[in-house]
């Protein structure tokens, strides 16, 4: 992604018109509100999904979360360059559309294939939007104090989007249907394309190079092959000609795609940076960050919903003290940075973030309350995430060219997509794992349960099952909560023995990175 230099201060459309900042900043915040808020808005609808499509396989029901957050990451960085050659508007443009249509086809969807398909549409859409609408903000607002201004709302609607996203599900899944998490794109996109023709000129770099649409579709590819792979591990047996074929495919895809960007001339990604340890070692903490992390939301709202009854409402607003500490949090490690640096926070952080997951591996049962063991756990995750992804930021543009920085942010940002698609992936593979292990006969009591609910028949004989499935099902998120830890422990340490930035570098790093994104 190409970051273009201070444009003159009486910007205007092709037409003549003085651009309106303000007007432009609200269209690009709406539409990047509405890609952030879509990574969390279906999580809280996730039950009723599954009971209205059917859907019996935890597996199969992340796919609804993954689809979005694999297409999205994977092709981030090419939604970027696209938008550099092409032009930004336009880009932004195409994208909010791509998003509404894949919006209305999830919203009638009436069996979980197309409503994953769609989803994956949609985080393509989102990976042409997010880039291009960033590049649209610094080319219309000023460097220096304009443009730190206009970022800074930026930041905040990127971190506030998932607590949104909580939120909206709920109130939507529960007065109106879970169809309507996806629905409500459709007046945003809208919205965003009117507004983007009216209030928001049209960009582009006239340096750009060619972009790799072949390297963007080998790794999706290759990943996508991969989580399957995964997913469908238990159920096709892990020694099958199945899964070792999905995992041959990936394995060919992605080898495919290394060798696309060692003989590109412009790589998607420039192999060249991860020559710099500190830049390595933030994205491949960023990767495992993203693997432990991202199945808190799916693991807890089934616990949530599922095992004790809580409504969507009530789930979506179950996670809004974590969302506000990692803010919190973020701000302390931001004025801790110029201070210390960023290796103790990498240690910190990520420990701490373990510390949560740890304890809610070892805790966590069908009888456990929220106040006495998931908001404890929360907590400790959502400080330990806001130092780290402080400390992350900073130490994956310190040390590389200015005109690097965008693309060096990006890394990161598609790094922790990639790496939570993934994790999610292999944490629901070894807690289904688990779960089957424990009740090998859950499939069929979980139908006999659904049809007793249906024709209110819940005898003793159906409590008795339903505790047994609960206990199945919560021993298996638990194991889910311990390799999670783990997988966190291991960027704390990969990150900690990489970087080599100095607190001076950290803190400048810190305002290149929000510059340059």
């Amino acid at each position: 992604m190409s970051v273009t230099d201070a444009p003159p201060a009486d910007l205007t459309h092709a037409d003549g018109r003085t651009v309106h900042k303000g007007l432009a900043l609200v269209v690009i915040a709406i539409a990047q509100l509405m890609v952030v808020l879509d990574a969390t808005i279906v999580n809280v609808a996730l039950p009723d999904i599954a009971s209205a499509l059917n859907v019996h396989s935890n597996g199969d029901l992340s796919w609804v979360v993954t689809a979005y957050t694999l297409t999205f990451g994977g092709f981030l960085l090419l939604g970027g360059k696209i938008a550099d050659r092409i032009g930004r508007r336009n880009v932004f443009m195409g994208g909010a559309v791509l998003f509404a249509i894949a919006s209305v086809l999830g919203g009638v969807a009436g069996n979980l294939g197309l409503l994953v398909a769609a989803r994956g549409l949609q985080g393509i859409g989102g990976a042409l939007m997010s880039p291009a609408a960033l590049s649209l903000l610094t080319v219309i607002f000023k460097e220096g104090q304009e443009r730190n201004k206009a970022l800074g709302i930026w930041s905040a609607i990127t971190a506030g989007g998932a607590a949104i996203g909580l939120i909206l599900g709920g109130l939507l899944t529960e007065y109106a249907s879970w169809r309507w998490v996806l629905f409500v794109n459709i007046p945003i996109a809208v919205v965003a394309v009117v507004g983007a023709l009216k209030y928001v000129p049209e960009s582009k770099d006239e340096r750009a190079q060619r972009f790799d649409i072949p390297g963007a579709v080998l790794v999706t590819g290759g990943l996508m092959a991969l989580v399957y792979a995964m997913v469908k591990g238990n159920e096709f047996g892990w020694a099958s000609g199945k899964t070792l074929g999905l995992i041959g495919l990936a394995v060919l895809l992605l080898a495919a795609f290394v060798r696309v960007q060692l003989k590109s001339p412009a790589p998607l990604v420039p192999f060249r940076l991860f020559r710099n340890r500190s830049v390595l070692g933030a994205d491949l903490g960023s990767l495992f960050i993203g693997a432990g992390i991202f199945a808190i939301f799916f693991f807890l709202i089934l616990w949530m919903q599922q095992v004790n009854g809580f409504s969507p409402v009530k789930a979506g607003l179950a996670f809004l003290p974590m969302t506000a500490l990692i803010g919190v949090a973020a701000g302390i490690g931001a004025n801790l940075l110029g201070q210390i640096g960023p290796r103790p926070l990498l240690t910190a952080g990520p420990l701490l973030a373990a510390g949560g997951l740890l304890f809610l591996g070892l805790r966590l049962s069908p009888d456990s309350t929220y106040v006495g063991t998931i908001l404890p756990a929360l907590g400790l995750i959502a400080f330990g995430m806001g130092l780290t992804f402080v400390a992350l930021t900073s130490s994956a543009v310190a040390g590389v060219p200015h005109e690097d920085a965008g693309i060096a942010s990006a890394l990161l940002n598609a790094g922790q997509q990639v790496g939570g698609a993934l994790g999610l992936a292999l944490l629901t593979a070894v807690s289904t794992a688990r779960t089957e292990s424990l009740f090998p006969q859950i499939g069929q009591a979980d139908a006999t349960i659904r049809q007793a609910i249906a024709t209110q028949q819940l005898t003793p004989e159906v409590g008795g099952l339903i505790a047994k499935v609960n206990d199945a099902l919560v021993s298996g998120w638990a194991v889910g909560f311990l390799i999670g830890a783990v997988l966190l422990a291991i960027a704390g340490v990969i990150a900690c023995s990489l970087v080599r930035v100095s607190k001076e570098d950290a803190a400048a790093a810190l305002k290149e990175a929000a510059a340059g994104a």
